[in-house]
């Protein structure tokens, strides 16, 4: 930026600073923006100048950069009491959206009670179940500026038919009413459970999480779809982390345009009569390689509990169920 006297470098090239004081300076310039985005002035804030990433760094590594300068969000990265100096007095409602479809409403209870304990305490939160079953969907206790909407959705006989509709459904639905009721929206999976705090280091333009299966592993290996005749398709030359389909989010209009985008792209292989090798997963991640999310959550947000941890991840913030798949979809 214009006049600024203080200049953020690549990771690799800081020798001088700790690993996460980088990360927290990268992430409070984001996190000012957000809130000077929104009219809010930012005790605090300083202007910054951003050099060329080197996009050099292995995929094998935990990184807390981006080539493109996003944050990577995992523990140490962020000042938690400093955010919620510069979220707080903005009177933030997010929305929550998960999928309870068939035998997938046995999770909708321990979903939303892990919720209420760990994410956005402090904050207004409006939670999106989506199912086929309104009657399956139990009552939850909520606490205060917290509520819960249940809107029903068509049953499919193929489990396959209700991924590729998932975009399809937020995208209606910002258009039709979130963008009235939610400021920021996330988008995750019914199946998984929160285990320690996510609060708004997490908020962002447009936010992806890493896949825990392919974070530590070269981008020859990611399953991205291969086929040129599907619009998901990724060159060899592509992409820069795995996302995982379980986890994104963003501010609610960023989010429609994402949906909206995966959801035409869908359209577009359906017509042709291709589905891509994981669904909306492949369209997620190829759109994300064109439109860059601007904080990236570590796995710590999108954790497998079949996997052992890591001591690469200090905690586990969100994670899938160890679970029956085939009895699920069955």
């Amino acid at each position: 930026m214009p006049g600024s006297s203080r200049h953020l470098m690549c990771f690799n090239s800081w020798p001088s600073q700790p690993r996460w004081e980088a990360a927290v300076i990268i992430s409070t310039f984001h996190e000012n923006t957000e809130a000077q985005r929104l009219g809010q002035s930012c005790p605090g804030s300083h202007s910054v100048s951003t050099p060329t990433a080197s996009p050099a760094a292995r995929p094998t590594e935990l990184l807390t950069l981006t080539p493109w300068l996003a944050p990577i969000v995992s523990e140490g990265t962020f000042n938690a009491e400093l955010l919620q100096h510069i979220y707080q007095p903005l009177n933030l409602t997010i929305g929550l959206t998960v999928f309870a479809v068939g035998k997938y409403t046995h999770f909708v209870q321990h979903f939303l009670e892990s919720a209420e304990r760990f994410f956005m305490h402090g904050y207004r939160v409006c939670y999106y179940v989506f199912t086929d079953d309104p009657t399956a969907i139990p009552q939850v206790p909520l606490g205060p500026g917290r509520r819960l909407g249940i809107i029903p959705i068509q049953r499919h006989s193929r489990w396959e038919e209700i991924s590729t509709r998932r975009m399809e459904i937020i995208s209606q639905h910002i258009a039709k009413r979130a963008h009235r009721e939610v400021d920021y929206l996330f988008c995750v999976d019914v199946d998984m459970v929160f285990r320690n705090p996510w609060g708004p280091e997490t908020l962002g333009d447009l936010v992806a999480a890493i896949h825990p299966g392919y974070y530590a592993v070269p981008r020859q290996q990611f399953p991205y779809e291969r086929r040129h005749v599907s619009t998901a398709f990724v060159a060899d030359g592509e992409g820069d982390f795995y996302y995982g389909g379980a986890v994104f989010g963003g501010r609610v209009a960023n989010v429609y345009e994402f949906t909206r985008g995966c959801h035409m792209a869908i359209l577009a292989d359906k017509a042709n009569g291709i589905m891509a090798a994981w669904q909306e997963e492949s369209h997620l991640n190829r759109r994300f390689i064109s439109h860059k999310p601007s904080k990236v959550l570590s796995p710590e947000y999108l954790w497998d509990d079949r996997k052992r941890q890591p001591p690469s991840l200090k905690l586990i913030r969100f994670s899938t169920l160890d679970k029956d798949t085939s009895w699920l979809r069955s």
